[in-house]
């Protein structure tokens, strides 16, 4: 089996986890909504590599029809797999909607790739904002794997080294790429957010809670 079919493995094997985090951490039912800020127009599964995985939550979770996916591009292909699912396009930084709109925002392998820490920032607190509670998920800059390359420990150089070091092995996958600590992502969530990590490991995973909402 070549690295990138088990890679893909791997990384659904990841999702289902998440998933399970987040259902155990929410307890949604049928009445529960949820935001899902950062889909792919795809379907699941369909796709190589990091492809494979694209738009899990939809695929796996119990209740799509109270699920609002929300992406920056059109969802044409999206919308052909996931019917019931309500689609939204905007920026995840600027959400169009009310504040506690939803029970629950859900966002996987987004927050690395929106820019530096302020840009980061603002698309966690705009979470924070929509919703209730929130579960973010991102990779872990700690872990000698960087999951996007591929490559050990060039995530680890200073910024220019590991721009450069990226780039003569031709991994374009690391462009924009902004990975976070522990520390770091946990920094992002707004002072009046109860939070916590939830998974420590190749990914990080955080559950908050606005105390205005409780």
């Amino acid at each position: 089996m070549r690295a990138a079919g088990v890679a893909a493995r791997v990384s659904l094997a990841n999702r289902r986890r998440k998933l399970r985090l987040f259902i155990d951490a929410i307890r949604p039912d049928e009445r529960t909504t949820v935001v899902d800020v950062g889909v792919a127009d795809a379907g699941f599964a369909a796709e190589g590599g990091h492809g494979f995985t694209y738009n899990f939550f939809e695929e796996l979770y119990p209740w799509p029809h109270r699920i609002t996916a929300v992406s920056d591009r059109p969802l044409d292909r999206f919308a052909e797999v996931f019917p019931d699912v309500r689609r939204v396009i905007a920026d995840g930084r600027e959400l169009p909607f009310a504040d506690g709109e939803f029970d629950a925002a859900f966002s996987n392998a987004v927050v690395e790739h929106v820019g530096p820490e302020p840009e980061q920032r603002r698309f966690v607190v705009e979470l924070c904002r929509v919703a209730k509670r929130v579960f973010v998920s991102t990779p872990n800059r700690l872990f000698p794997l960087e999951v996007h390359t591929l490559v050990p420990f060039a995530h680890w150089l200073p910024r220019p080294a590991a721009d450069r070091t990226f780039a003569a092995l031709r991994r374009d996958d690391w462009e924009g790429v902004h990975l976070l600590t522990p520390r770091g992502l946990l920094g992002l969530f707004p002072e009046d957010a109860d939070v916590r990590l939830v998974e420590r490991g190749i990914t990080l995973s955080a559950l908050a809670e606005r105390r205005r909402h409780v």
